[in-house]
């Protein structure tokens, strides 16, 4: 057993303070939620205090109860059983899967900006998008299996990608506001939300850009004093995070209409359009490059963290055994890294492929849209679940004890729930909105259906070699 491969514990505080920046804090979140006007801040302080705040608190007790490698799906699996905690981690990373093309393509969208206006038409080359997004995740997933330290840099640096943007920003906002005055009127009636169908949509989705700081806890066992380390790491990068975006968000409301920072590329076409007033363009560049490296830090922190789900099922046998494999060089799973990596990749390309193909990965981002919630509700309930099982003194319990974690349990499990009520509600524009309506659920319901299948399959492959064991034996 000596020359057993164990994971190396290379995480430290700072580590992953930057790690829940770069996962949690991405610049684009400012533009969109900006271009729906002044209300949006008080959205923001409902999402904190309504989901962020417990997810935060429920994150830390839960990482402090069971602090080893896996995180959620640990979680789930103490409270609710195997069942349930192989379907947690099965719809947490497949619904991740989407994600790394959809931020890859903005950031390679935001990048051009640093390169002039014939550069800016190649956003619209399925090739270029494609090309940059695939380099990335094998850029990324390469470092990761090298090795923890190479994995945490790249996470590390990209956390500037977040911190300069958003800082720069505040004092261009600062600087228009003295020479031109408020773009929005900031008084009762822009910032009381309007309750409509469709902002309510928006509102939700709002939401979730506070999700992720679960995600480091799936290296648990690579983060060092992992009961000490996690809940300050959230504490402080929870401050960056809300300040980051009510302050980046406001300071767009100040500096320019909110029409002006509308579409994917709304953060940096606002930036130009600052820049440009106050006559400081040469920001322009560096700022896109800078969000761009944002972009790549986001894909980064999620693939290194959700690789680890499939590691941890490997070992319990939920999965084939090799996702349980250690390298004995870089002591990481390669294999549970390697193959999340390459399913990134693939499903990057089936985004630009041809049109039948394209309608496959249409199919499987709306799969995503509603798995993308559904361990958010495990993760609450788990933690409600877990009050009633007693804790050491070396855990560190929510303040309030039990009756304020199960109140934290709640909201936040109600909170997750009427998100996924209103994504199932279809978009004004969309043709058939039965249809989409129907996609979204069938969608939902095949890819969980899929993780069941893999799962009762793995049990019967383990009874199956025990009583092949067994009748061995017996002979």
């Amino acid at each position: 057993m000596a020359d057993t491969p164990t994971l190396k514990r290379s995480i430290g505080f700072r580590d992953l303070l930057l790690f829940y920046i770069v996962s949690g804090l991405s610049v684009r979140w400012t533009a969109m939620a900006a271009a729906a006007g002044p209300s949006i801040l008080v959205v923001w302080v409902a999402a904190l205090t309504c989901f962020f705040v417990p997810l935060a608190a429920c994150v830390a007790e839960l990482s402090s109860r069971y602090p080893e490698e896996g995180g959620i799906y640990v979680w789930t699996r103490e409270a609710f059983g195997g069942f349930s905690g192989f379907v947690c981690a099965w719809t947490y990373w497949m619904s991740n899967l989407p994600f790394f093309s959809g931020v890859l393509y903005f950031g390679a969208a935001s990048v051009l900006f640093a390169f002039g206006p014939k550069a800016i038409a190649l956003a619209g080359s399925p090739w270029y998008s494609m090309a940059f997004a695939v380099g990335w995740l094998a850029l990324i997933t390469l470092l990761n299996i090298v090795g923890v330290d190479a994995g945490k840099w790249l996470n590390n640096v990209s956390s500037l990608g977040s911190l300069i943007p958003l800082s720069i920003l505040l004092v261009l906002a600062g600087l228009a506001y003295w020479h031109f005055g408020a773009a929005n009127a900031f008084d009762a009636a822009s910032l009381t939300p309007k309750l409509t169908l469709k902002n309510a949509v928006f509102w939700s989705s709002v939401f979730f850009a506070f999700g992720g700081v679960e995600a480091g806890s799936s290296m648990g066992d690579e983060i060092r004093n992992p009961r000490k380390v996690i809940p300050w790491a959230i504490v402080l990068g929870g401050c960056v995070l809300a300040l980051g975006y009510i302050a980046g968000t406001a300071s767009l409301l100040v500096a320019l209409p909110s029409e002006a920072v509308a579409g994917p590329d709304g953060f940096m076409n606002g930036i130009r359009i600052l820049s440009g007033k106050l006559g400081m363009m040469w920001l322009v560049a560096p700022m896109a490059l800078l969000v761009g490296l944002n972009a790549v830090g986001s894909a980064a922190a999620f693939l290194s963290s959700t690789s680890r789900l499939p590691f941890v099922a490997g070992i319990d046998q939920c999965l084939p055994p090799m996702f349980g494999w250690i390298h004995k060089r870089f002591r990481t799973p390669w294999v549970a890294i390697g193959a999340y990596g390459l399913a990134g990749m693939v499903l990057t390309v089936l985004g630009q492929a041809g049109t039948s193909v394209r309608g496959a990965y249409e199919v499987m981002v709306s799969m995503a849209i509603i798995a993308y919630f559904l361990p958010y509700l495990y993760l609450f309930a788990a933690m409600i679940r877990l009050q009633g099982r007693p804790a050491g003194p070396e855990v560190r319990r929510v303040p309030g004890g039990r009756p304020v974690a199960i109140v934290l349990g709640v909201v936040g499990f109600c909170s997750t729930a009427m998100t996924i009520a209103l994504s199932m509600v279809p978009a004004d524009d969309e043709p058939d909105k039965f249809l989409a309506a129907v996609k979204v659920v069938g969608g939902t319901v095949f890819l969980v259906g899929a993780g069941v299948v893999v799962y009762l399959i793995s049990r019967w492959k383990l009874r199956w070699l025990a009583e092949r064991d067994g009748a061995e034996e017996g002979t």
